[in-house]
């Protein structure tokens, strides 16, 4: 099982967009960003993520438990984010 740690917002919604996720307009306010996405079953997702500096380890798990996306997928998609903007 992989640890996680801290992540920065940026980071978070950088990953979550290479996850298929898009921003929703209309639902994003002041400190907080929202992100859509389709399942494959159909499902809308709707992910909100707090625009702060790094969000503490509870917080990131409650945005992959609402982006249905396993620890070790979200940590592979931080990574190729990084790779990219690098």
């Amino acid at each position: 099982m992989t640890r996680l740690s801290m992540v920065s917002s940026d980071r978070v919604i950088r990953a979550l967009k290479r996850a298929g996720f898009d921003f929703a307009p209309k639902r994003s306010r002041g400190s907080q960003v929202a992100l859509t996405r389709v399942d494959e079953s159909g499902r809308r997702l709707l992910v909100v993520v707090p625009r702060r500096g790094d969000l503490p380890v509870g917080t990131l798990l409650s945005v992959l438990q609402q982006a249905d996306l396993p620890k070790e997928r979200f940590l592979l998609l931080v990574r190729e984010a990084i790779a990219v903007s690098s």
